[in-house]
């Protein structure tokens, strides 16, 4: 059994931070040590001296080594749990993937290796569209295509700050959109690598990932706040991201385009969008962190919440998200709001307990430990911890990477894991941000349901405006709506409730609009809000359940190229 001492791991973190309640099941637990077999990692060979030195490594995670055991018709019939350790990689093996691990960047190409079709522009500082002479003539051809990728470091003004940026554009096409994807906590672009191809096929499209500042691979410049009230710390936090994001958008010459945020990364998408209007032409919110308001949140005379579904990130074993078949019926206690689609599994329709939907079986609200409170509040992350812990840090990782990956073929959750550990080992930066963004839990300290009405109803900067004309050649100054979408995972562990509140705060701002706005503003309203639940999924939809999410983004994408074709946005 583990013993967590807060005091004297603060001492030695220094004012490091744990952000997920995934300590109270991970840190606390008794953890088995579990024989890893000694197969080496099947991926993509790269020649380079890197790749080559983990092509050795004889280590394997209890992702690739799980194995389907055979079940009788009675264990077949009951609710299986998971025979996964909470730390599955052996000490030993994890001390050699400690020792001999790649590069952050060369775990991202394996991962981004996955991707079938896509052909890298031999030039990555090519301004032109890429030609055919450019293309990587080891890819199979392109039967959406021919699409080229491009992956590089945007440097932004200041000391230590760029993005890591991953683009895919289609060749001999002029870019008419742009779609940008911005991941969530502690993660990377990478984990979108089933996105990134399905999505790329749309005709006229550019797509860009970023890493946020801070995060991923992009720098990790330190992160400080130097406001004294709670609502400057906040507004500091906020800022650290989005004004990273928006210079990259000027030195990317992009007027307009369509962002989708994962996570924090849809907290932050809502708070570009407040501060930088004009700018998009639609919103999409993947399982968006604080959205729904929570009172011990947002009171500082109050105490934090003691009771959260933030644990099911850790806990919660995907397999059974995706395969079970218990889980479309947990849909049923959603909401009967829920929008489907027609092609892809049905998604029930139930009822709602007060007005609010109810979370799925697979995401209780479990009590958090006093000492996780403690440490969310003295600013200590779980990266800090694999940090602290060296050898061991990638068996701290396994106890994430074997649960959240256990749904995907063994080479690709390799990969993920070797990934995962590259990026939560870096230097801290960006991840400090959290405990002025979000109280333990996972509940907004300045909720968006509070402020999402706000989207797409802004003045806009007269710089911004005279950049730009409508069609009746007429200076716009004012937004008229954003059409905003917000996706959840039937299983998610994200309450949708907050989602329909939002929902329903945007739909009381459109009438507003309709009814006070001039003729003008009327005629190029543009505003509206809808909630999508995927089914098969919890909350990483768009790797949980990838085909049905590529699908639901894909209509949003032609839905927005279809109106802007008619000059409505």
């Amino acid at each position: 059994m583990l013993q967590f001492q807060p005091p004297s791991l603060s001492a030695v973190i220094n004012g490091s931070r744990l952000g997920l309640a995934a300590a109270s099941a991970l840190v606390t637990s008794t953890t088995t040590p579990t024989a890893c077999s000694s197969s080496p990692a099947s991926i993509r060979p790269l020649s380079s001296p890197e790749d080559a030195a983990a092509q050795r490594r004889s280590y394997q995670t209890a992702t690739t080594a799980h194995k389907t055991r055979d079940m009788s018709a009675d264990e077949k019939a009951r609710p299986q749990r998971p025979h996964i350790a909470w730390f599955p990689l052996g000490y030993k093996d994890a001390a050699y993937q400690w020792w001999t691990s790649i590069s952050p960047t060369l775990a991202e190409r394996n991962v981004l290796s996955h991707i079938p079709y896509l052909r890298e522009a031999r030039d990555q500082h090519a301004a032109a569209a890429a030609t055919a002479s450019a293309l990587d003539a080891a890819s199979r051809p392109d039967p959406y295509g021919p699409r080229v990728w491009r992956s590089q470091m945007v440097t932004l003004s200041g000391k230590d700050r760029a993005l890591n940026e991953y683009s895919i554009e289609r060749v001999g096409e002029e870019v008419d959109d742009n779609l940008v994807v911005l991941h969530g906590y502690g993660a990377g672009l990478g984990f979108f690598y089933k996105n990134f191809e399905p999505l790329s096929r749309a005709p006229g499209w550019k797509l860009y990932a970023l890493d946020m500042l801070g995060m991923g691979n992009s720098t990790r410049p330190p992160f400080r706040v130097h406001a004294k009230d709670k609502a400057g710390k906040i507004a500091e936090a906020e800022a650290w991201f989005i004004d990273s994001l928006e210079e990259w958008r000027k030195i990317r010459n992009i007027d307009r385009f369509t962002l989708v945020g994962h996570s924090l990364g849809g907290y932050l998408s809502i708070a570009y969008a407040l501060k930088y209007p004009g700018r998009l032409k639609k919103l999409v919110l993947v399982s968006p962190a604080g959205m729904p308001e929570d009172p011990f949140a947002v009171s500082e005379a109050m105490p934090e919440p003691d009771m959260s579904t933030l644990e099911n990130e850790f806990t919660q074993d995907q397999e059974s998200v995706v395969h079970d078949e218990r889980n479309r019926a947990n849909a049923q206690v959603k909401t009967n709001k829920a929008t489907t689609t027609t092609t892809t599994t049905t998604t029930t329709n139930g009822e709602s307990t007060n007005g609010k939907s109810t979370n799925s079986n697979n995401a209780p609200k479990r009590p958090l430990p006093g000492w996780l409170v403690w440490l969310w509040d003295a600013n200590v992350s779980p990266f800090s911890i694999v940090r602290f812990t060296g050898p061991l840090g990638p068996r701290f990782v396994s106890g994430w990477t074997s649960r959240r990956f256990n749904h995907l073929p063994a080479t690709e959750a390799q990969t993920l894991h070797d990934y995962a550990f590259s990026i939560f080992r870096q230097k801290g930066s960006g991840e400090y941000a959290l405990a002025y963004i979000l109280a333990p839990g996972a509940f907004a300290r300045s909720p968006m349901v509070n402020r999402i009405a706000g989207v797409g109803r802004q003045i806009v900067a007269a710089a911004a405006a005279a950049e730009r004309e409508d069609g009746s050649g007429e200076k716009v100054s004012k937004e008229t709506g954003v059409p905003v979408v917000m996706m959840y995972g039937e299983n998610d562990w994200m309450d949708v409730a907050g989602g329909f509140a939002a929902q329903e705060r945007l739909k009381e701002a459109r009438r507003k609009a309709l009814l006070e706005n001039s003729d003008e503003e009327k005629r190029r309203e543009n505003g509206s809000a809808k909630v999508v639940i995927v089914p098969k999924a919890g909350h990483h939809l768009y790797l949980d359940n990838p085909e049905a999410f590529n699908e639901m983004l894909r209509k949003e994408m032609d839905h927005t190229r279809e109106q802007g074709m008619k000059g409505i946005v």
